[in-house]
C-alpha cells in the first residue's frame, strides 16, 4: 500500500520534500495558494530528478504521482505524513498548523520544517491532537541530505515520536530525535556559530568570502563530512584520544579567539558578502550551482556510506 505525503507550502524546502517523497515511491499531494506554485514545483522536481536518479530511485518512483489541490483541507485528506513549510513567522505557523490539525485524520503525523521554533510553541493553537505536531527540520537540499531533526513538544508522547521516526525513515531520512526542545535545535545552532564567526572575519578584513569557504572546503569540512566534531577531536588526541586532547588544548578554549555575538549587518558588510559571493559564482546561475552541488553530494553520500556502513540510523555509531 502506497503512502502519502501532504505538503503545505512549496518553497525551496517544501519542494525538496516533494522531490524526496516522489523518489521514494510515495504519492504526494501539495497545496500552495501562490500564483504559479505548481509550475515552479514541477520545474524543481524535474531539475532534481537527475541527481535523484543517480542516487537511486525506489520502486514506483514517478514525478507524475504529484497532485496539486486547491485547499489545505483537500491536501491533508488521506495523508500519512503532513509537512508544513510556510514562512518562519510564529503566528502564521500556529494558524496553519491549527488548521492542519483540525482537518487531518487523528493518526496523521504533522511535521513542521521550522529551523528555529520550539514544538511546544507550535502546538499551542492545535485543539484536535496537538502532540502529533512536531518539529521535523530538514536540510537543503532536502531531496538528497538525509538528516531530519525530530523534536516533540510538551503534548507529544513517545508513541507519536516513534511513529514520526518510522515515517521519515520510510522516506530514506536519518532521523535524529532531539532529547530536549530548544530554539534552533542542534545543527542550526552549530551552523549559526560558524556563520557568525565568518561574518566577523569578513567585516574585520581578515578574509574574503572565498578564502573562508576554502578554509572549510579544504580543511575542517572534509573531516566533518565523515566524523563530525567530537570524533575529529578525539583523533586529535592521538592514542589517548579525547581525554588527552582536552588536557592539551582545552585551556585554549578560554582564549578570546571567537566572537559569539553576530556583527551588525551594516551596508558595508552586506556589500562585502554579496560581492564576494557573486565573485565566487562567476556568472553561473543558481540552478547551475545547484546541479554541481547535487552531483557532488550524491558521490559524497556514497563515500560516507562506504566508510560508515553501519550508520543506517542515528541510533548507532556514526
Amino acid at each position: 500500500m502506497s503512502q502519502q505525503l501532504s505538503v503545505i507550502g512549496t518553497g525551496v524546502i517544501g519542494n525538496g520534500w516533494i522531490a524526496r517523497a516522489l523518489a521514494q515511491g510515495w504519492d504526494v499531494v501539495a497545496f500552495d495558494p501562490a500564483d504559479g506554485a505548481e509550475a515552479r514545483t514541477r520545474e524543481f522536481v524535474a531539475n532534481a530528478w537527475h541527481s535523484l536518479t543517480r542516487a537511486g530511485l525506489a520502486e514506483g518512483a514517478d514525478p507524475e504521482r504529484l497532485t496539486f489541490v486547491g485547499s489545505l483541507e483537500a491536501a491533508v485528506e488521506g495523508a500519512d505524513l503532513i509537512q508544513e513549510n510556510v514562512p518562519e513567522r510564529i503566528e502564521l505557523k500556529r494558524e496553519i498548523l491549527a488548521a492542519i490539525d483540525a482537518a487531518a485524520a487523528p493518526e496523521a503525523i504533522i511535521g513542521s520544517s521550522t529551523s528555529g521554533f520550539k514544538p511546544s510553541d507550535l502546538q499551542q493553537d492545535c485543539a484536535n491532537a496537538p502532540g502529533r505536531v512536531i518539529v521535523a527540520h530538514p536540510f537543503n537540499p532536502v531531496y538528497l541530505l538525509p538528516l531530519v531533526e525530530l523534536v516533540g513538544g510538551e503534548a507529544t508522547v513517545a508513541a507519536q515520536t516513534e511513529r514520526a521516526r518510522s515515517l521519515y525513515q520510510a522516506l530514506a531520512m536519518r532521523p535524529l530525535v532531539v532529547q530536549r526542545e530548544i530554539e534552533g535545535h542542534i545543527a542550526d545552532r552549530l551552523m549559526e556559530a560558524l556563520w557568525r564567526e565568518a561574518l566577523h572575519l569578513v567585516n574585520d578584513g581578515v578574509a574574503t568570502t572565498e578564502e573562508i569557504d576554502a578554509a572549510v572546503v579544504y580543511g575542517c569540512g572534509l573531516r566533518w563530512s565523515l566524523m563530525g566534531t567530537f570524533l575529529t577531536f578525539h583523533l586529535a588526541g592521538g592514542d589517548a584520544g579525547m581525554r588527552h586532547m582536552l588536557e592539551q588544548f582545552g585551556p585554549a578554549l578560554k582564549l578570546p579567539w571567537t566572537k559569539l555575538e553576530a556583527p551588525e549587518l551594516t551596508d558595508g558588510l552586506i556589500d562585502k558578502v554579496v560581492e564576494g559571493c557573486e565573485h565566487q559564482a562567476a556568472g553561473r546561475s543558481v540552478a547551475t550551482l545547484d546541479r554541481r552541488r547535487d552531483d557532488f553530494l550524491v558521490e559524497l553520500l556514497g563515500l560516507v556510506q562506504k566508510y560508515w556502513p553501519e550508520a543506517e540510523g542515528l541510533e548507532g555509531r556514526i
